[in-house]
């Protein structure tokens, strides 16, 4: 699925393949150089929350420890809990202790950028997982194909209702957040697969609305508000993540339009194969989700800073644009996939979700009716 050129929107990122990136060789002879390539120090790593999604509070952290455990290499993770200003708190902390690479998974682009800021300066390397830092400048960037992952949504959601033979469906988007690049991303992919329907009169364009900081009881509130303006008379729901499905799904089971209702039920996209996105898939109240593998991500992720704080080359394949400064970021980008009912068992056998979790309960039966075994 590796693309050499894949030409996004201005708003989105500029992927090229064929970079080989090394750690700078022309840097002076200070003794911040020396603390960022003579294998001393550690490796920092800041995640953004716990609430927007379970991988950033229990996922990330684990399996990132683990490869740098692994190489014997110092770590300490910390999150901001959703706190800008903790985000930038724990960066100065953890430069003033001396890490060598910091890993960061921005909350917003200012804290981001603030804390990629003070680690040049430092001259500790740096490597934006997940999200890019718009005009942050980091070192490198680690993540999936963001508009792959919308194209899967927007596919998706096609694919439901066509199975519904929902005749003019009218579609409705709850987008991630607008200070995340990620979430443009998204719907660059998904605009590219819905927008033609739109256009050709196949399908209805409906609200289209961003959620400020990915929060789901904001999404739920903006879903109500869909579903009041349209008299309940929405047929699909583009969610950009498992957590604001979820929260679209609470307001449809309320109306009755979710799972087998017999007023017709409203396909809704997810995305991050959460358990409750798994369990919601199984249930029939969600379409499909898009699966990121984060051991690969973290494991890319870790394998760049290892390098990095042993002082040998770092070289990735990939480069991605930023929209707003037009710096090229030496990047590794991964491939997500598209999860069904059919196919939920994958997740479950790649180890990244546990049958015990998602087979819970009233969930028991329909594990087995799918081939969870």
């Amino acid at each position: 699925m590796r693309r050499n050129l894949v030409a996004l929107a201005a708003v989105g990122l500029l992927s090229v393949g064929g970079l080989t990136a090394c750690t700078d060789d022309d840097d002076s002879g200070s003794a911040a150089e020396a603390r960022r390539a003579d294998g001393t120090g550690k490796v920092g790593v800041i995640l953004p929350d716990t609430t927007t999604s379970q991988r950033w509070g229990s996922d990330d952290p684990k399996l990132l420890k683990a490869a740098l455990d692994a190489a014997d290499v110092p770590v300490e993770i910390e999150n901001a809990q959703g706190d800008p200003g903790n985000f930038q708190r724990i960066g100065d902390k953890m430069i003033a202790e001396g890490v060598t690479v910091l890993i960061i998974a921005n909350l917003d682009p200012a804290s981001g950028k603030y804390v990629l800021d003070k680690a040049k300066a430092a001259k500790v390397k740096t490597i934006d997982y997940d999200r890019l830092t718009l005009n942050g400048g980091a070192d490198y960037y680690v993540s999936f194909d963001g508009e792959q992952v919308g194209k899967y949504q927007g596919e998706g959601l096609i694919r439901c209702l066509q199975d519904k033979k929902v005749d003019k469906p009218r579609v409705v988007y709850l987008n991630g957040a607008p200070s995340d690049n990620n979430a443009l991303l998204f719907k660059n992919g998904y605009d590219s697969v819905l927008q033609p329907k739109f256009d050709d009169g196949t399908f209805l364009k409906g609200p289209d609305q961003s959620v400020d900081k990915w929060e789901n009881k904001e999404g739920r509130s903006i879903f109500v508000e869909m579903m009041n303006q349209y008299n309940n008379q929405i047929d699909g729901v583009l969610a950009a993540n498992d957590g604001l499905g979820n929260a679209a799904i609470t307001v449809l089971r309320e109306r009755k339009r979710n799972g087998k209702a017999m007023n017709g039920v409203v396909p809704v996209t997810g995305q991050d194969a959460e358990t409750q996105g798994l369990q919601n898939i199984l249930a029939g109240d969600q379409c499909m989700t898009v699966y990121k593998p984060i051991k690969k991500e973290a494991d890319a992720a870790a394998k760049l800073a290892i390098s990095l704080f042993k002082g040998e080359q770092a070289k990735v394949v990939d480069r991605v644009k930023d929209p707003e400064s037009g710096a090229y970021v030496p990047a590794v980008l991964l491939d997500p996939i598209p999860i069904y009912k059919e196919n939920v068992a994958d997740v479950i056998k790649d180890g990244f979700a546990t049958k015990k979790a998602v087979c819970a309960g009233r969930f028991a039966a329909l594990c087995r009716e799918n081939g969870i075994k």
